[in-house]
């Protein structure tokens, strides 16, 4: 059996989800499979011949975890407290064309793939949504070891196609169904610098938040306009205000390309919507860019090598700080892909493409 689950781009709402904060993100059509049948014994045997890797265990070594990110077995354990039974081991061929390390959650790609198969390969398959795999994955992921992270990943790879998405004050998951054309995606090839932009856009934007909440009790990052921030310049820096000023306004771009991304649309608006999303996209980058500053000088390069090219618009995806960069190129994306890989890039031509599935 064969199931495979894609990666996602952050199309609206990036570093605005630990705030509590709704995103957009879209699944695309580069994958992680997993291709695998039951053993006539307990053992669980993992091939992933991209990393040259091979991970065996039992299923009864399933805990305590051995290693950093025990995610193989983490998601073994979730499933068995949900009430998953497993009496046969695994043997696993793991591929994928999802690149690594660079803000496409991969990662998330994986585990909601894994918990997948082993549900259809259980005892007992409880032949869970899509949605609950997510929340299965994130459990794996994420809960269990107690690190910090939201649903985005999780949700938008095993749901597939463009999800809106809130967790304040609940959970609350929308499919929308735009009719998008072409992205290209750019691998800058740079490491991402995690932990240092998170000390900037997350840290530093709730010690700005708690400032502001000190002076004005009925400040609310969720409803806040960005005209009452000039009130707060006694008491923040440039560079805070700055910082606080780019989160509101990323929030209103985000309900803007929810509302755009929801219309029903006219092939006689097609063009127009195509131009209005690339600068919705392009206003979110110089946030990103110049008050966030998640964007590094070749991912620079990169961007304005595609927007020469014929790029509608595009910006960082992920953290930040290297890693990856889209472009909404729904005409002459060849031509754009070439031109990421002129300014230093690994270029890849993506669509929208749906969730976690059976492949036979």
């Amino acid at each position: 059996m064969k199931i495979s689950t894609p990666g996602r781009i952050c199309l609206f709402g990036e570093h605005q989800d630990y705030l509590g904060l709704p995103v957009i993100a879209a699944a695309i059509s580069r994958r992680i499979s997993i291709d695998g049948d039951y053993r006539n014994d307990n053992k669980i045997i993992l091939h992933l011949p991209d990393l040259h890797e091979k991970i065996e265990f039992s299923l009864d070594e399933t805990y305590p975890y051995v290693v950093q990110r025990d995610y193989f077995r983490s998601t073994i354990n979730v499933l068995k407290r949900k009430g998953n039974i497993f009496s046969r081991g695994f043997e696993c061929v793991i591929t994928g064309n999802i690149p690594i390390n660079s803000g496409t959650s991969s990662s998330s790609a994986l585990i909601v793939s894994w918990a997948h198969f082993l549900d259809k390969k259980s005892d007992n398959p409880f032949n869970y949504s899509q949605k609950e795999l997510g929340e299965i994955a994130n459990a794996a992921e994420v809960l269990e070891f107690g690190e910090p992270g939201g649903m985005m990943d999780h949700y938008s790879t095993a749901i597939g196609n463009v999800i809106y998405l809130e967790s304040t004050p609940q959970i609350h998951v929308e499919t929308l169904t735009p009719e998008l054309g072409t992205f290209v995606l750019g691998d800058s090839l740079e490491p991402k610098d995690t932990l240092g932009i998170l000390g900037r856009c997350r840290y530093g934007m709730e010690d700005v938040v708690k400032k502001v909440k000190a002076l004005d009790p009925e400040f609310s990052i969720f409803t806040s306009t960005l005209a009452r921030t000039n009130d707060y310049k006694a008491i923040l820096s440039q560079d805070e205000l700055s910082l606080l000023q780019a989160n509101i306004d990323d929030r209103e771009i985000l309900l803007e390309g929810k509302a755009l991304l929801s219309q029903v649309v006219m092939e006689s608006q097609r063009q127009q919507l195509d131009h209005t999303f690339g600068q919705l996209l392009s206003r979110h980058y110089k946030n990103l860019r110049d008050h966030k500053r998640t964007s590094t000088p070749k991912i620079e390069r990169m961007m304005d090598a595609a927007l020469s090219a014929g790029a509608l618009g595009g910006k960082i995806n992920g953290s930040g700080g290297g890693g990856c960069m889209f472009v909404y190129a729904p005409t002459g994306a060849e031509n754009v892909a070439e031109a990421i890989e002129s300014a230093g890039g690994k270029s890849y031509i993506i669509t929208v493409d749906s969730g976690t599935r059976m492949e036979n």
